[in-house]
């Protein structure tokens, strides 16, 4: 009798649900996210975590009756197939979807339910809806910008590929917004603090801008390999418009010089707000310094790696070849090859997939322009373990790197009619030292032995069979018989402006006395190995009585070689030498980098939340010259943004003070960078750490 009363009577529905207000809870969920470092106000979360978000209705939410969709969407064209647009349903339809939901309490007319991104999922900003379904149709809340939705890679969850499990490395490769880059030469190991800055406001819509504009389709954005590699190639501008413009001119009047920078945030959020205009200059480590920016921010694991002695090998060989005349002195025409003092990269950790499983790990990724990768300036990811066993058929690029670690250094001969013969090989300059920042220290960390195994062993014989085996072509050319006399150079570290001596150590490990001619060639040279202009060339004799060691002193003059120095003031010396008795010959080279002037920061003042305290930067110029169109950066990421200011000129033995006055806003260690940069002294840098209470 009830039906049938039922259907006599139309009992009214409730009336439709509507939102008053969705509320994000922002800080508690950055938190639990490990993202509140991030200035932006919006929500920004990590895969495969739960959020918290509570809604609020005009009247109390029924789980029998109503059917509530949260949406969530990205870019122009949302598909539910692509990933690009999600539903979270609850009430009487729940229904599964990519992104889990559940409700977690019910309180008056506030609903909070937990939702949880898939392990998988696109990264980038999503717009964010409450739509209530009903018979009559949908009812969607109006977009909001204040509800929209970041999210990351999740370097703490075991289902993300980026997955790390010790939280010291967490800290150090996702988290720290300020590194050490390293530089100079391999006997003179120098650094640079660089401010990665990828908690800075702006910095994390401005990676997202990067992959924006060059058209990375979102169904990529989910994949952490697809994501390094294409961001390899969007940091230059080769070829897509990329963030930065590499130059190694030595003229770069119309942007600013590689060596001014001091971090990422500047780049970043100027190739934003010019819609996607590359920005001028860069050299390798500003591009790993961004790329290692990049990354972080996305919530990959990064670091930037240096390799000491990097082959830049432009023939495609494992072959450096260095073109000597006759008279021993450098062909610069015909070396095609460099030797850079260093490279700097960068490494991303994550498991492959798409590899065996022994070469998950540590990645390089490089996106200095040098060679295309399938079309593109890019290079990597590439498995380190992968390049250390040459094992160089597995995706991407592991050739090239290998070649940077591994290439023989082959010194040449030519005639009057340009026949050459081999007079030497050197199978062990190259890729001598590979380093990163050690963790909570500025120092070193070696990690050679990831990438390669000790020069000489089994081990390293297998790999080159493996590399031989893996196309790589093979050492085809014998070094010629043992003189049995060793030659090498000796340079203490030596500042800019100084006269020192350079020592030719001759060791003679046969019974005969030797008689030794030389000829030494200095030239200037950019830190990728390319010679700029022949400063000095000498000729020297000794004789070494058997099984001694004979030391000749070349002296070397402040006004021979400053006329012609290039931006890092490196200076290569090669020596070629012959064996008067026999005929035999031999060759070295060694690169002296000159130490550039003091930098220095002081603090006045105790660095207090709320209070100020000075900064002030102080330079005297050391030399018997002008310095012109100075540049000078001062910033601390959380603490200031980038502060640049010029300088006219400097007087021979004048000095500058700029002074800032600072008010911290949130405590803690806190490191300031400055450098200084004109186009006659390049390299000038200064760090401090400080703390603030």
């Amino acid at each position: 009798h009830l039906k049938e009363l039922e259907n006599l009577f139309v009992f009214p529905a409730k009336p439709a649900l509507s939102v008053l207000s969705v509320d994000m809870r922002v800080t508690d969920n950055k938190k639990a996210h490990n993202t509140s470092s991030y200035k932006n106000t919006s929500l920004i979360v990590r895969r495969n975590k739960e959020f918290i978000i509570i809604i609020r209705f005009d009247r109390p939410f029924n789980n029998q009756q109503d059917n509530v969709h949260l949406e969530f969407m990205i870019g122009n064209s949302p598909d539910e197939n692509k990933g690009t647009y999600i539903t979270v349903s609850f009430g009487k339809e729940k229904r599964d979807g990519r992104w889990n939901g559940r409700v977690i309490g019910m309180q008056g007319n506030e609903v909070t339910v937990g939702i949880t991104p898939d392990a998988s999922c696109i990264i980038g900003r999503f717009r964010t809806f409450v739509t209530i379904v009903t018979d009559l149709g949908k009812q969607r809340t109006q977009r909001n910008p204040d509800i929209d939705l970041y999210v990351l890679f999740n370097a703490w969850d075991p289902e993300d590929l980026v997955y790390m499990s010790r939280d010291t490395d967490r800290q150090e490769y996702v988290m720290n917004d300020v590194g050490i880059i390293f530089n100079g030469e391999i006997n003179n190991i120098s650094s640079r603090a660089w401010n990665f800055g990828q908690f800075e406001k702006g910095v994390l819509d401005a990676c997202l801008l990067v992959l924006d504009a060059g058209k990375v389709p979102l169904l990529y954005r989910g994949n952490a390999i697809e994501v390094v590699r294409q961001g390899s190639a969007l940091i230059n501008s080769q070829d897509d418009d990329g963030v930065l413009v590499g130059s190694w001119s030595g003229d770069y009047s119309t942007g600013t010089a590689p060596t001014a920078w001091t971090g990422s945030p500047e780049i970043l959020l100027k190739y934003a707000k010019d819609g996607g205009l590359p920005v001028c200059f860069a050299q390798c480590w500003v591009f790993a310094g961004v790329l290692n920016t990049f990354m972080r921010c996305l919530g990959i694991p990064t670091r930037v790696v240096t390799n000491y002695c990097s082959a830049h090998d432009n023939t495609g060989n494992l072959k450096t070849d260095i073109i000597l005349d006759e008279d021993g002195r450098v062909n610069r025409s015909r070396t095609r090859d460099s030797v850079w003092n260093y490279h700097s990269w960068n490494e991303v950790f994550m498991r492959r997939p798409d590899l065996p499983e022994r070469f998950s790990g540590w990645q390089v990724i490089d996106c200095t322009p040098q060679e295309t990768s399938d079309g593109l300036y890019r290079c990597g990811p590439t498995s380190v373990n992968a390049i250390r066993d040459g094992e160089l058929s597995y995706p991407f690029d592991a050739r090239f790197v290998f070649a940077e670690l591994n290439s023989d250094v082959i010194y040449h001969q030519s005639d009057k009619y340009g026949n050459t013969k081999v007079i030497n090989v050197d199978t062990t300059y190259v890729g001598k030292l590979l380093i990163t920042k050690r963790m909570n220290s500025n120092a070193y960390e070696d990690i050679t032995s990831a990438y390669k195994h000790p020069e000489g062993s089994l081990k390293e014989r297998e790999t080159m069979q493996m590399a031989e085996r893996r196309g790589v072509s093979s050492r085809d050319y014998l070094p010629p018989a043992e003189a049995g006399v060793t030659i090498e150079l000796q340079a203490d570290t030596i500042k800019i402006g100084d006269n020192f001596k350079l020592t030719l150590n001759i060791k003679n490990q046969t019974r005969q006395t030797c008689t030794l001619s030389a000829t030494i060639t200095g030239c200037v040279v950019y830190y990728t190995g390319i010679t700029s202009s022949i400063f000095k060339l000498d000729n020297k004799a000794a004789t070494v009585d058997p099984w001694k060691t004979s030391s000749v002193m070349i002296d070397v003059k402040a006004l021979e070689y400053m006329p012609y120095l290039v931006e890092q003031s490196n200076l290569l010396f090669v020596v070629y030498g012959r064996i008067e008795e026999n005929g035999k010959t031999l060759s070295t080279m060694r690169v002296v980098a000159l130490r550039p002037p003091e930098l220095t920061i002081k603090v006045t003042g105790t660095p207090r939340v709320g209070k100020d305290f000075m900064v002030t930067v102080s330079f005297r110029n050391p030399f018997n010259f002008i310095l012109k169109n100075i540049q000078l950066r001062l910033e601390s990421p959380g603490l200031i943004t980038t502060k640049l200011k010029t300088y006219d000129h400097i007087a021979p033995g004048g000095s500058l003070q700029y002074t800032e006055t600072i008010t911290p806003q949130y405590p803690g260690k806190k490191v300031l960078i400055a450098c200084l940069d004109c186009a006659t002294v390049r390299q000038v840098t200064s760090q401090l750490e400080i703390f603030v209470q």
